[in-house]
């Protein structure tokens, strides 16, 4: 049976520890790092036992499998601890929506620029819809007027990713910030 180790529901890694390792030879790697070379598995368990620590399978696609002889409480805390950095320095980019009208009044595409520039500032991408209903998808040309007035209040904070496109009722842009 081989060992797994939990930390808030995540599963961190699947390693064979002392007497799960089957396999006849082991290239064995001390405390310290340095190779002792391929030896049988009861002898690395052995040498393990003396020093009262544990021979955990490090690398078991490897050939011969490499096992080093660590204290194993210490080595899971390690790697924990490793992960969970990891995914502190990980930034999350959230997709923000703000929708528009074609006939939107001059002081509330100001406001929504606003609160597009705030999403920007925070790093946060920002996907600008103007819909249209009825009638109006007839007139895609002033909303296209609406969407590049607005693009050019907030090109100081942010860029668009691609060209304006038409989906369904909809023409849409996303504004990535800039660096």
């Amino acid at each position: 049976m081989s060992a797994k180790f939990l930390w808030g529901c995540r599963i961190i890694k699947e390693l064979q520890i002392n007497e799960e390792i089957r396999e006849k030879e082991v290239r064995l790697i001390d405390v310290d790092g340095t190779q002792l070379g391929i030896v049988p598995i009861k002898k690395a368990l052995e040498i393990a036992n003396e020093r009262r620590l544990d021979l955990v399978n490090v690398a078991p696609t490897a050939n011969p499998p490499v096992c080093r002889i660590l204290d194993y409480g210490k080595y899971k805390y390690e790697l924990t601890k490793k992960e969970k950095e990891a995914r502190k320095n990980q930034k999350i980019i959230n997709v923000k929506e703000i929708r528009l009208t074609p006939n939107i009044e001059e002081h509330d595409l100001q406001v929504k620029a606003n609160r597009a520039i705030e999403f920007l500032k925070d790093g946060d991408k920002v996907k600008v819809t103007v819909r249209f209903k009825g009638r109006e998808m007839g007139r895609t040309d002033i909303g296209e007027e609406v969407l590049k007035d607005f693009i050019s209040r907030v090109e100081e904070f942010g860029k668009p990713e691609k060209e304006a496109k038409l989906e369904g009722k909809n023409l849409v842009v996303i504004l990535s910030p800039k660096a």
